[in-house]
């Protein structure tokens, strides 16, 4: 999701809600600690110079249980961020957000709440690393069957 994404939702909400994808949600007593840019400059396994770029939001549970981020606060210190730091609107978001460690998500929105979408590795240079191209996959019902395999009932077990 794109910040520009989140400052659209933002007025429409009358609570700002974030869950994780096992539909526990970030307690309501969040913080937002940080708003900032993250530029990852980085070589792949296959020597290819790559560079990402992202907004980040770092989401905090502290015991102040009182506290409660109501969206006009959120878009308040989005656009602050935005004015002293030159974040652009079309950036991708990711959250971190300490769980048991800290955990690195991208962001959705399923209508009603902000959605931590758990992020995956990968190796952007299969082709590099000798990884095989995926099978096709074939249900089990599609395949030949062998005329010299052990059916029910038929003694060979």
């Amino acid at each position: 999701m794109k910040l520009s994404d989140v400052k659209q939702i933002l007025p429409t909400l009358q609570s700002v809600e974030f869950q994780l994808e096992n539909r526990t949600f970030v307690p309501e007593h969040f913080h937002v600690t940080e708003v900032g840019i993250i530029n990852k400059n980085f070589i792949d396994c296959g020597g290819v110079i790559r560079s990402e770029k992202v907004v980040n939001f770092q989401l905090w549970n502290a015991d102040d249980f009182e506290h409660r981020l109501k969206p006009g606060k959120l878009l308040h210190i989005i656009q602050l961020s935005q004015d002293k730091l030159g974040i652009e609107d079309d950036l991708e978001i990711e959250v971190e957000y300490q769980n048991q460690t800290i955990g690195k998500y991208d962001l959705d929105f399923n209508g009603h709440t902000f959605v931590l979408k758990n992020k995956t590795t990968a190796c952007l240079a299969q082709h590099a690393c000798g990884i095989p191209a995926n099978k096709m996959k074939k249900k089990l019902s599609e395949l030949a069957v062998n005329s010299n395999s052990c059916e029910p009932g038929s003694g060979c077990c």
